[in-house]
Order: C-alpha cells, then structure tokens, then sequence
C-alpha cells in the first residue's frame, strides 16, 4: 500500500515527530467504495471506518498536529479530510446539506422530498417515542382526560364538554367511561383506557367485551400505552363486538395526526415548476 509521511506533534512533550499513514490516492479510491447509509456519512465516521481498514496502529491512530491551541487527529484533519474534500471539487462526492453535514456518492444523489420525507418520519418517530413517555410519567386520570381529548378531535362525542359528560366511571370493572359516537347521540361507544408498562394480555380484553355485552352494546374502544399480546388480538378476531384495540404506538400517532399533545414548529412547502405556465400557446 502507498504511504505517505505526516507531521505529528507529542501533546504532552510538544517533540515533533513523523508517522507514516495511507496515501491520499489511497484514501480517496476507499472513501468511494465505503457503504453510504441513507442519511450520508460523515468524516468522522468515515475516519473511524478507514482506520479499521487500514488496519492503522493505535500510534497512527492518535498521532496529533498542532492547530492553533488545539491538537488534531493527524489521520483525519491531514489525509481523510483532504480528500473528502478533493473528491467533493471533483464531483465524485455531494454534500446537499451544505458544509458540516454528510456526504453522499455523487451516483447516489438523494432525492431531496426523499430525504426531507424520510426526516419526516424520523422525526414523527421520535416525537411518538417522546408523547409515550410523557402519558407514562402522568397519572392515570390525566390518561383519561388525554384519550377524550384525542377522541373529540377525531369527531367522537360532539364537542369537548359534551363528551366530559358522558365519561367517567361506570361502575363495571370493564368500562372507563362512555362517549358519543357521533355528535347527536344516536349511538356510544365504551371506552377502556390502560396505561400499562407490559403488554395486555387476553384476560382484559374479555373482561371488556363481557362489560359491553351486560350493556347490550357492540362498539368499543381499548386503548393502552403499550400493546397487546398476540391472544389478546386473536381474542378479538373471534368476536362478535366492534372493538378497536390502539396501543402505544397508535395512540402517539393519532396524536399527532390530530394535534393533541403537540404542536407545530415549522412549517415547509415543496414546490415545483408548473409546466403548464410556461407552454406557450401556439395557436
């Protein structure tokens, strides 16, 4: 392999030595054969990657250059860096987020609504993960109150203070409350809402069902922070009941989808040329 001979600096004894490192041709030929993941790939990933593979010692690995007030990696400031940077000016490499973000293969350019929809759902995932928490670190009235909330906005119950006032506890072991389904009243629905940490299991969901059939009703709705088990689903594959069963991960999306809980940061258009606008008529 090609080497090449470095400046390094002893940050303790300031003596100034050489190290010998993989040569820069080298390391641009390995920058463009390295596995872009989707979201890019930064230089101090790739120099870790790079290190691995060309199997540097812990000497070349943590030889420093002085830089002002700072010590550098001489690896990655002096060799990987340089050449992420030459084959950025030769087209090889992009950089569509500007300096400091990834990079991508120039044959691999992202599409950018790909990439912002793929942000997107990155960031719908973590803000799930976030409201999950959250309902878990309340108590279990403020449960209740959330699911209500969550089931006016998705045209349960009529309006918010109707709704308050057909749920509450019933009585039945099986039923959290009683909400409208529609906003005249004609039909209800029963709700069971469980903020637990394990998964629910069969044993609850037929507690339910057996409420609804001691109310003569066939709707409900069983709503849990976590999820439920595979009997549980197939419990209620066999009934005869209308249940709806939303775990954690449902419920933050509803959530979101309907704007309980959360709010809204920014806002971005996508736009594109409207071909029609620039047709000529020729007649």
């Amino acid at each position: 392999m090609e080497t090449v001979i470095k400046k390094a600096q002893n940050p303790v004894t300031e003596e100034e030595y050489e190290t010998e490192l993989p040569a820069h041709e080298v390391v641009r030929k390995a920058i463009l054969k390295l596995d872009y993941p989707p979201d890019g790939i930064k230089i101090i990933e790739a120099t870790n990657i790079l290190s691995e593979k060309f199997q540097l010692s812990d000497e070349q690995r943590d030889a420093k250059r002085k830089s002002g007030e700072r010590y550098l990696d001489v690896f990655r400031y002096s060799v990987v860096a340089p050449a992420f940077k030459y084959l950025l000016d030769k087209g090889k490499l992009i950089q569509p987020g500007g300096p400091k973000t990834p990079y991508f293969l120039s044959a691999n350019t992202p599409n950018p609504e790909k990439l912002i929809e793929e942000n997107y759902e990155k960031s719908r995932k973590e803000l799930a993960d976030d409201l999950r928490q959250k309902i878990k670190n309340n108590t279990p009235a403020f449960f209740e109150k959330l699911v209500i909330d969550l089931l006016v906005k998705m045209g349960y119950g009529g309006s918010r203070e109707d709704a308050g006032k057909a749920v509450g506890r019933s009585g039945d072991g099986g039923i959290d409350g009683i909400i409208k389904a529609d906003p005249l009243g004609l039909n209800v629905v029963y709700i069971q809402a469980k903020r637990w940490e394990g998964n629910v299991g069969a044993p609850p969901v037929r507690d339910f069902v057996g409420a609804l059939d001691g109310e003569g009703v066939q709707d409900g709705i069983f709503i849990t922070t976590s999820d439920f088990n595979p009997a549980a689903k197939e419990f209620m594959e066999r009934s005869s009941k209308r249940v709806i069963l939303i775990n954690g991960s449902q419920l933050a999306r509803y959530m979101i989808d309907h704007n309980v809980g959360v709010s809204t940061v920014e806002t971005y258009e996508i736009k594109r040329v409207d071909s029609d606008y620039f047709a000529e008529n020729t007649e």
